[in-house]
């Protein structure tokens, strides 16, 4: 038997790897899709979508999600103390896209509410996790935000999906 470490040898430095070519090997790993959000030093709601997010541990309860470095809602995230991931149900596509987008009062849509620990929630979301950030670290061209779940919540909504850079819905359940 072959020992996998020695086939697992790091690549060179000089081994870049295609950036469009990551990108489409990347979308063909369907994801859900989330608003994330908080509220800033001043009191007010800032949110995004984003697809980066995942369980990281049951004991204690931990969820992951990363942001681009250079986002202009970087220095909010950064300073919460407490977060919320809204999972977004099949029907919210277009409010996916409105967080999405800049030049727009995001909030505006939707219906939201402060959550129990006073991060912004999502009526009608197929889940939600209220966080508190546990740590944020740099991590390439992204930050990385770990958060203790402080309360969850989920209905029987089929969720929304993204793969290969289209929305999706949930199809037929497969059984091996």
């Amino acid at each position: 038997m072959r020992h996998l470490a020695a086939e697992m040898a790091p690549a060179s430095p000089s081994a870049a790897v295609d950036t469009r070519q990551l990108r489409a090997a990347l979308g063909r790993y369907a994801t859900g899709v989330t608003i994330v959000a908080c509220v800033d030093a001043d009191g007010t709601p800032v949110g995004l979508t984003a697809n980066s997010f995942n369980s990281l541990s049951l004991e204690p309860a931990l969820v992951l999600w990363s942001l681009r470095r250079e986002s202009p809602s970087a220095p909010a995230f950064s300073a919460a103390s407490r977060f919320a991931v809204n999972v977004l149900a099949e029907s919210q596509a277009a409010l996916s896209q409105r967080f999405a987008s800049r030049g727009v009062d995001r909030f505006a849509a939707g219906g939201w509410s402060a959550g129990e620990h006073g991060a912004p929630v999502l009526a009608g979301a197929a889940a939600v996790f209220e966080c508190e950030t546990v740590s944020s670290q740099l991590a390439g061209d992204h930050l990385l935000f770990i958060g203790r779940v402080l309360a969850c919540r989920d209905s029987a909504l089929p969720p929304l999906l993204f793969h290969a850079g289209h929305y999706r819905a949930l199809g037929d359940v497969l059984r091996p």
